[in-house]
């Protein structure tokens, strides 16, 4: 056998000159006479004829050219490296050589079939990439859905018992009934969950979880509901006098410290009596921290607002309205900012402070441009009138949700209850008959008005539970009972931690329940997020102080004696 060039195109022909395929060469004849040529012609010939095939049944379904199997266009370098017939049969690499030759005639010469490279003109590249895109815009989708869905959810969920806590409360002022009805509403609600758990563990599991985003929602935004009655503050006090403040101010920072010592030793005493040993708590879900897309959104509400306040003051209808949204907007900023200033700051600088002066700041601001006044817009702010609601209302309206919210806390922590409710139950109860018994007694000692006095009885007690004891007491000004409330979760807040090392105690039990029954959610805020095994306790106390104290003041018999003792 022998081979025959002609141009630049080699043809193999047999012994009996029939064609048997081609291949490249200068043009030339050369014998094939070994058998290591034959094989390497068999397997030349063999690979031609299969990059023939290859070839139309690409160019069918891949490639919009048809590919040129016959005739190679001239390139120096192309020859330069196969134009040896040696280096064409005899090299070791056959694999690399025809590589190169099928991306070359068969492809064309700017192909990059089966090579490794950057391009995407191949089928299974286009294919990758679709299939990627593909990939991607699902991802995206399925994100969105989940988003959608999420807020949909937490709509629903919060509806549901923001709608509950109203039903309630319509169904108590008809019928004339005194109780506080979102804590009855709570207790409904924790039959309900324990029942179920007892019969259908499944079905009490899935009711809980339905409403997790709404009770995450309320933890977020929790100290946000406590606001309204510090923004207001200086209407407050206006009536009252300056040495009555002064009284005041000392009853909620000696009570807050005496509380605290008392069930704390409570606490510590019963421990050492049962000697229970300490399990660990239910893991307790903490809130997202605030995004970026947040804050930028509420300045945006507020810059919008406030401008279309000024030159439109009764755009809503009412004063009270129009300035809601602003002052709703002031108000979470400056929760916000609070929130995402240091720890050391934070100390002096409290993210509830923050809040409140953002939203006094915001009330000067407009007051001084529209020339209405300060107190004419902390009027709008908390107007009391539920056909006429300002910001403050919007917030306060949280508050029985609040108390809802507290029978899925205490599910959360049954075991834990049920295993330490030795410790738990009686500090609490000691530690609240002690708190309302001595705020009545010192008040009677320092001479502070009967009025002012039963005003802060609840000082201890969540705001959302402390607004509706003083109801059951004629005479009692709520908005002190909040601002009292409020300034003394924030001592506690500010001073727990080192007055709880001072006073030695190590027990997370005795920490917890003495922090929440002094300072109620404010000082359990700062608590837990320093010491997170102290949390459950803290949550079970905080809702236990209010419920106890709601149902002591409920008794007519106590509410006497507390009267008597106000003179």
């Amino acid at each position: 056998m022998s081979i025959q060039t002609f141009d630049d195109t080699r043809h193999l022909t047999g012994e009996n000159g029939e064609f048997l395929g081609n291949s490249f060469a200068h043009s030339k004849t050369f014998p094939m006479a070994t058998p290591f040529l034959t094989t390497s012609t068999t397997l030349s010939l063999s690979l031609s004829t299969h990059l023939h095939r290859l070839s139309s049944s690409l160019s069918s379904t891949c490639f919009p050219f048809k590919p040129n199997l016959h005739r190679v266009p001239r390139n120096p370098s192309l020859l330069a490296s196969y134009g040896n017939p040696h280096l064409l049969f005899n090299h070791e690499d056959h694999h690399s050589t025809y590589k190169s030759l099928l991306s070359t005639r068969v492809l064309g010469p700017k192909s990059n079939f089966l090579q490794m490279g950057p391009s995407e003109t191949s089928c299974s590249r286009e294919i990758l990439v679709k299939s990627s895109a593909s990939d991607s815009s699902n991802t995206v989708i399925s994100t969105l859905s989940q988003k959608v869905f999420g807020v949909l959810h937490l709509v629903v969920s919060l509806g549901i018992v923001l709608a509950m806590d109203k039903f309630l409360k319509q169904a108590f002022v008809a019928a004339a009934i005194k109780f506080p009805s979102a804590l009855f509403g709570m207790f409904c609600i924790f039959s309900v969950l324990v029942i179920l758990d007892t019969t259908i563990p499944a079905a009490a599991t899935s009711l809980t979880n339905f409403f997790e985003p709404a009770l995450m929602f309320i933890q977020r935004w929790l100290p946000l509901f406590y606001v309204p009655a510090l923004v207001v503050l200086p209407l407050s006090v206006r009536d009252i006098p300056a040495a009555s403040g002064l009284k005041i101010c000392f009853i909620i920072a000696g009570g807050w410290l005496a509380s605290l010592c008392v069930a704390g030793f409570t606490a510590i005493a019963i421990r050492k009596i049962v000697k229970t040993e300490m399990v660990d708590a239910e893991p307790m879900a903490k809130p997202s921290s605030f995004a970026p897309i947040e804050f930028w959104t509420w300045g945006g509400i507020f810059l919008a607002s406030f401008v279309s306040a000024i030159f439109y003051p009764t755009a809503l209808g009412t004063t009270a309205r129009t300035c809601l949204p602003f002052l709703l907007a002031s108000t979470v900023l400056g929760y916000m900012v609070g929130s995402g200033l240091p720890s050391a700051v934070k100390k002096v600088l409290h993210p509830i402070i923050c809040c409140a002066l953002s939203a006094d700041l915001a009330a000067v601001a407009f007051g001084y441009i529209s020339q209405s006044g300060v107190d004419a817009v902390l009027g709008d702010y908390l107007t009391k009138v539920s056909s006429n609601p300002g910001a403050g209302d919007i917030l306060m309206g949280f508050l029985g949700s609040v108390i809802l919210s507290f029978a899925f806390s205490m599910f959360k922590q049954r075991k834990l209850v049920k295993r330490h409710a030795a410790e738990i139950f009686i500090s609490i109860i000691l530690s609240s008959l002690f708190s309302l018994y001595s705020t009545a007694l010192v008040g009677r000692l320092v001479g502070l008005e009967p009025s002012l006095t039963v005003s802060i009885l609840p000082r201890c007690i969540t705001v959302a539970l402390a607004l509706s004891i003083v109801s059951l007491f004629e005479g009692a000004n709520s908005s002190l009972t909040a601002a009292a409330v409020v300034v003394t979760g924030l001592i506690g807040a500010n001073f727990v931690q080192a007055t709880l090392d001072k006073l030695r105690f190590r027990d997370p039990i005795a920490r917890g329940i003495a922090t929440a029954s002094s300072a109620h959610g404010l000082g359990t805020a700062a608590l837990s997020a320093n010491e997170p095994e102290a949390l459950p306790f803290c949550a079970i106390a905080y809702g236990l102080t209010g419920i106890f104290g709601s149902l002591f003041c409920s008794v007519p018999v106590i509410r006497q004696s507390l009267l008597a003792i106000v003179g």
